[in-house]
């Protein structure tokens, strides 16, 4: 009912939260995209910055480092200092790493700002996600908005090397930095006016600095081993410094959170198995799905003969299908059930990566692609959003933070494991190789990568098949009693 012509509070609420969802998710966007933005300006930005063969790649796994090793601490840093904090500081990083960016007159700068771009990443995803888990009631609402912020975040992955060909061809290498700019800084406005700002934090919990340090230095150093390893060998000092390091500061976190009087990551949630289900469900999406566009640019590009302009487009249909699949995700799980709605996903993943592995050749063409593309962007989208619904189910609001950097980190540490693993795959024939010779192995390497990770989603697909509880097999998501209280908060 409205009093003196205004609307009722319940219609002012509801409008509120369907922008402060628009914002999260446009948020996110922003992040997502960016991981895969500059691969296709990747050969003007080694030229113009003097990148050699080895070190381009660098340019993606900065990023990937900075990003997997920091996600963690960014979710239990939105669980004590504050979800709005820390959104707001990561978008403020992420404008002011990407104005670098695409100043930069050398790699070194470059880089640095590549690894701010992973660190600004790092803060906003688990904020947003942990805002959308706090702000919508676990169940058919939740359901809906994670559709829709997964959808972005889904989409971003693909719009990045759709966009990123579109800006190089059109303004040059440097627009892929400074689109961030304006997007970022309008999101960081809308942030102080959308949401609410955050109450006082719980004195009685600590950030457990020594867990989130030795956490952070583990995954970094972990994840720069698995990037790098392929191209300065497995067998190399720095390398070798990298994985033996890594894995010392992993057995330190594991011992100081069993003495921690607040741990990093709560015993609870480990015993939580729908979320570790999550979070290796995350690693292997990004390890299968996420590789799979690197090697589809690629392969329009130096097999095809694509330009920037026309890889991505290239991009434009399965980024339209990624994006409504994520969005009826939501839907599915509502109607159907978690397990019901990872398994058809990854089921359809598997086969539209056979069939783009068969579609592959060095004359073949894009038309030959669809039917492949279409299938994977619809397992792609589907399962970007479940696997983040699982995650977040029967977590108490106080934990959301931590529970979405955990799945995250997963989906992190997958990409750089995924990548490594199949360049080694796609490049074993191509050593020694130029011309045309190149050319037909690249796209043999790329074909024999799709039947690789086609597997990989069969592997994931036996995982999503034992998802349980400890009451039994999952078929709607239950609605659990939420931890509103503002200590808790």
């Amino acid at each position: 009912m409205r009093v003196n012509g205004a609307p009722p509070q319940d219609e002012l609420a509801g409008n509120r939260r369907a922008a402060t969802l628009a914002l999260l998710s446009f948020a996110m966007l922003i992040v997502s995209l960016d991981q895969y933005i500059v691969i296709v300006a990747l050969p003007d930005i080694g030229r113009d910055l003097g990148y050699s063969s080895q070190t381009l790649q660098s340019v993606i796994s900065a990023y990937a480092v900075a990003s997997s090793g920091f996600l963690l601490l960014g979710g239990r840093a939105t669980d004590l200092l504050g979800r709005r904090r820390v959104l707001a500081t990561g978008l403020a990083l992420y404008a002011i790493a990407s104005l670098a960016g695409g100043l930069a007159g050398g790699p070194e700068v470059q880089l640095t700002a590549r690894a701010a771009q992973g660190l600004g990443g790092a803060l906003v995803f688990p904020s947003t996600l942990a805002l959308i888990n706090t702000t919508f009631a676990e169940g058919r609402e939740r359901n809906r908005a994670l559709g829709i912020w997964g959808g972005a975040g889904a989409a971003g992955l693909v719009v990045g090397v759709l966009l990123g060909g579109v800006l190089t061809r059109a303004f040059g290498w440097e627009a892929v930095f400074f689109v961030n700019v304006p997007l970022a800084g309008a999101a960081l406005i809308l942030t102080f006016h959308l949401i609410e700002a955050d109450r006082a934090s719980d004195a009685s919990r600590v950030f457990d600095l020594p867990g989130a340090l030795t956490a952070t230095g583990a995954v970094s150093l972990l994840v720069l081993a698995l990037v790098q390893g392929p191209t300065f060998g497995w067998s190399s000092p720095g390398i070798l410094f990298a994985i033996v390091v890594g894995l010392v500061l992993l057995g330190s976190f594991t011992v100081i959170e069993r003495r921690s009087r607040d741990p990093l990551v709560p015993p609870r949630l480990l015993a939580n198995r729908v979320l570790t289900m999550a979070v290796v469900i995350a690693f292997m999406f990004m390890a299968t799905f996420g590789s799979l566009l690197y090697f589809l640019s690629i392969y329009f590009q130096n097999v095809l003969g694509y330009d920037a302009l026309k890889t991505g487009v290239a991009f434009l249909l399965p980024t339209t299908v990624v994006v409504a699949a994520s969005t009826l995700a939501g839907q599915a799980v509502t109607r159907f059930g978690i397990r019901p709605t990872l398994v058809t996903a990854l089921t359809l993943g598997a086969i539209g990566a056979v069939a783009v592995g068969l579609a592959v050749s060095a004359d073949g063409s894009y038309t030959a692609l669809i039917p492949g593309l279409v299938a994977v962007s619809v397992g792609d989208g589907v399962l970007f959003t479940t696997m983040f619904i699982a995650a977040a189910t029967g977590v108490k609001d106080r934990e959301q933070g931590v529970a979405s950097g955990m799945v995250s980190t997963g989906s992190g540490i997958g990409a750089a494991v995924g990548l490594a693993i199949l360049v080694l795959v796609a490049n074993s024939g191509t050593q020694g190789l130029l011309g045309e010779g190149l050319r037909l192995a690249t796209a043999e390497g790329t074909r024999t990568a799709a039947f690789v990770i086609a597997g990989g989603l069969v592997m994931t697909l036996l995982v999503a098949l034992n998802l349980r509880t400890p009451h039994g097999a999952i078929d709607r998501v239950s609605v659990a009693p939420r931890d509103e209280s503002p200590k808790a908060r």
